[in-house]
């Protein structure tokens, strides 16, 4: 499979079962491959930003963040494929390419966010990775552990 930025992905369980983090949101309705994942390839590593359609639910949660700190980062509400999605950037999380599931389609073709939108998210997860750098942590899940577990199996497979 040609993973690329920017396309919209479903993960496979088995991720689940094998990070076993309790703060990284399941795939709710086993079996149903929800949510899609905004994807970015970092060379062998790859970050799954969740959408999710319960957009009144996160609305009220950005209004909250903008009228205490004045701006929402964490969270995007934007238009993908016609339909409001929130974009959850504080529950994003490492992978790779062996828990991919399949690629979301749209029309019969390969999901692909647009290019201003596919900025904004990136330029955002930027930023969140950023701060985590200098000590403010912004996502839900162990990143860092998952990270490392993740580049320990790839490490284990290019072994044998």
């Amino acid at each position: 499979m040609n993973i690329q930025t920017g396309y919209l992905y479903h993960i496979k369980d088995e991720f689940f079962d094998v990070v076993n983090d309790e703060n990284l949101m399941t795939n709710h309705e086993r079996g149903k491959k929800r949510p899609t994942y905004f994807t970015i390839k970092d060379k062998d590593i790859l970050w799954f930003i969740p959408l999710s359609s319960k957009v009144e639910k996160y609305k009220k949660i950005v209004d909250k963040k903008i009228e205490k700190f004045g701006f929402c980062n964490t969270i995007l509400i934007e238009k993908v494929f016609n339909n409001d999605a929130a974009i959850l950037l504080q529950n994003a999380f490492p992978t790779l390419e062996k828990y991919i599931d399949h690629v979301h389609t749209v029309d019969n073709k390969p999901a692909k966010v647009p290019e201003k939108l596919s900025k904004i998210i990136l330029e955002n997860f930027e930023d969140l990775m950023n701060l985590k750098k200098r000590g403010i942590n912004l996502f839900f899940t162990d990143i860092d552990k998952i990270k490392k577990q993740m580049l320990e199996e790839l490490k284990t497979a290019n072994e044998h």
